[in-house]
């Protein structure tokens, strides 16, 4: 007896943790794309950098 209510407690647990909240996914969202926005920011400063580079190094 004691055993069937550890399983339905338990199923119950598992049920309560996985629902998920959709302020938590789209706060989640919204980091990822800062960080993307900002990993792109890098990549485009160092290609622009490169170039800049580049066309100095060919100028001389």
């Amino acid at each position: 007896m004691s055993s069937q209510y550890k399983t339905d407690q338990s199923v119950e647990d598992i049920k309560s943790q996985s629902k998920v909240k959709l302020s938590d996914l789209l706060n989640r969202i919204n980091e990822e794309r800062k960080i993307e926005r900002n990993r792109n920011l890098a990549l485009s400063i160092a290609a622009i950098s490169a170039i800049t580079v580049f066309g100095i190094i060919l100028t001389l």
